[in-house]
């Protein structure tokens, strides 16, 4: 094809709620050639997962939708408006001329059918094939994204799949009727920077060696930098900018993009904010008794029906001292979590030593570690999860106070709900929305609420950006920044994402299959490391320069 593949020509959309009509899409006007990679930029609410799912016409029944989506199937036989299709006319058209990669791979594969049977469903709705030949283009499909031995793992279940196999599955699902367009949303976010960058390979290859046009939609501006030809910038709905990938990063001509940018973190600009911490701390602070020490600590989930355990952590010796940020980054599996888990007490520890605010959790008793868990605050990594949908956001918050004694009601523990809720920058009247009603950054900063709702020693943060925008993670991680300086709380820092480490650790710490590899300052970590494994790290993390990351792109596969 020479012609665009898609064709966005003045779609509006508004959607009908209690609350009256909210417009999501402003006449918006996109084009995607074949072969190309549009990425589609903007914080949360900008409008663009709505625009990508006008492609397929995914939107809900309470959308009503204006202007023309056409869509040109990959032989440019046939185009249609997709916005006036409807039934079986816009079943024909998924999967055959464009199809999705949503960003939970957990969610959009069925957990009760083999995958081989979800990617053959695809086939024989679209294909007149028989089972065999079905099956023989399902495993070849698999081959072709990646996933080893496909004759055999073509008959397993999702769940026995890693989170980038599970991915690779996805995109496989896509990529098997040939379709003129994929429309992947999001669909690195939850993966590691190791398993992203193998996951970008991948969709770069889907490209050049399928022809298929991508529009990807994502808040990474690294990712944007690796993969992307053209970039289009949403903003409350409308379109504020279009550029090609190099000029958009070299010279962003609307404001917005310009603050999308500056928002980005980068390595190596946490340096000099560790050394103004390091300085301004008392003359015997190396020598205060750490908040917490792990000796050769161990950590294994017992195995069942005979089989032997995992061993998620293998003699690990750390520790943090009080009002000090340790940074913990590892690809997935390394055993961050477990770690984490370990010292709030959720998780128990198998051998070793690992003391907490002065306890020994080997063998603790609950009874006894009852009084210290209040002494800890836990940010978890997705707070729509992790707060109660049918409480308020004032009930959720004030939980740790009525659990542990600090108040007998919500209603006697408002006050110092609200004053906790300001604290992180939300007004008091969100105490009484519920859960739903709060964006994803409103969430999470009601999350650091509860967590510091006792004043707690110890905060443990499991992940509390990775799902955030960058704007929005810019936000909460210099709120994060400010709270910690003004408290003094020592904190565990849970993360795979590199630059936010470095801008809010005082030393990092490298996990690698359960053992720690290297520790030591940013500088010493990031900027000179020591072991291939960190530096396999490093070259996987994509950067928001498309020239840089392009010989970043090399060295990555030269270490890989």
């Amino acid at each position: 094809m020479s012609g665009p593949v898609v064709r966005i020509e003045n779609l509006s959309v508004s959607f009908a709620t209690d609350a009256g009509t909210v417009r999501a899409v402003d006449d918006v006007s996109l084009q995607v050639g074949a072969g190309e990679v549009l990425a589609v930029v903007g914080e949360s609410g900008s409008g663009k997962t709505v625009t990508s799912k006008t492609i397929l016409g995914l939107l809900p029944s309470t959308a009503t939708t204006r202007g023309a989506v056409v869509l040109t199937s990959k032989d440019g036989s046939s185009e249609h408006d997709v916005v006036s299709l409807r039934g079986g006319a816009l079943r024909q058209v998924r999967g055959r001329d464009a199809a999705m990669v949503f960003q939970e791979p957990s969610t959009a594969l069925n957990p009760v059918f083999t995958v081989g049977w979800q990617i053959i469903e695809g086939l024989r709705a679209h294909r007149k094939l028989g089972r065999q030949a079905a099956r023989a283009a399902a495993i070849d499909i698999l081959r072709r994204v990646g996933i080893p031995d496909p004759e055999h793992r073509i008959d397993q279940y999702p769940h026995e799949f890693s989170g980038g196999q599970k991915q690779r599955i996805v995109i496989a699902q896509a990529l098997v009727l040939d379709p003129g367009v994929i429309v992947a949303d999001e669909p690195t976010t939850a993966l590691d920077v190791t398993v992203q960058a193998e996951i970008l390979d991948l969709l770069r290859r889907c490209r050049d060696e399928f022809g298929t046009a991508i529009v990807l939609i994502t808040h990474n501006m690294g990712v944007v930098a690796d993969l992307a030809d053209r970039v289009a910038v949403m903003y409350q709905g409308e379109i504020v900018e279009q550029a090609p990938v190099r000029q958009l990063f070299s010279a962003p001509a609307h404001e917005y993009t310009r603050r999308l940018l500056d928002a980005v973190p980068r390595i190596g600009t946490g340096t000099a904010h560790a050394e103004a911490r390091a300085a301004a701390r008392p003359a015997d602070w190396a020598a205060s008794t750490p908040v917490v020490e792990a000796a050769d600590l161990e950590i294994v989930y017992p195995g069942r029906f005979r089989r032997p355990g995992f061993r998620a952590v293998d003699g690990v010796s750390l520790a943090i001292r009080p009002g000090e940020v340790l940074g913990l980054v590892g690809e997935s599996g390394s055993g961050k979590t477990t770690i984490g888990r370990a010292i709030a007490g959720l998780t128990p520890v198998s051998g070793g030593s690992l003391r907490v605010l002065g306890t020994e959790m080997n063998g603790v008793r609950e009874r006894t570690f009852r009084p210290i868990r209040r002494r800890i605050g836990f940010v978890f990594q997705d707070p729509a999860t992790s707060f109660n949908p049918l409480l308020t956001i004032a009930q959720c918050v004030a939980e740790p106070l009525i659990v542990h004694g600090r108040a007998r009601t919500v209603d006697e523990a408002r006050s110092t709900v609200d004053d906790l809720l300001e604290s992180v920058q939300l007004p008091r009247s969100y105490g009484d929305r519920f859960p739903h009603e709060l964006s994803g950054g409103q969430r999470q900063r009601a999350s650091l609420a509860r967590a510091l709702a006792l004043d707690p020693e110890l905060l443990i943060a499991d992940e509390p950006t990775s799902a955030l925008d960058v704007s929005v993670q810019a936000r909460v991680l210099e709120l994060f920044a400010e709270l910690q300086e003004s408290l003094g709380f020592a904190c565990l820092f849970i993360s795979h994402d590199l630059a936010v480490v470095d801008l809010l650790a005082d030393r990092i710490a490298v996990l690698h299959h359960g053992r720690l590899v290297e520790e030591g300052t940013g500088a010493q970590v990031l900027g000179a490391p020591r072991e291939d494994y960190t530096r396999r790290l490093l070259a996987s993390l994509p950067v928001p320069d498309p020239a840089e990351q392009e010989r970043r792109r090399e060295e990555w596969r030269a270490l890989a």
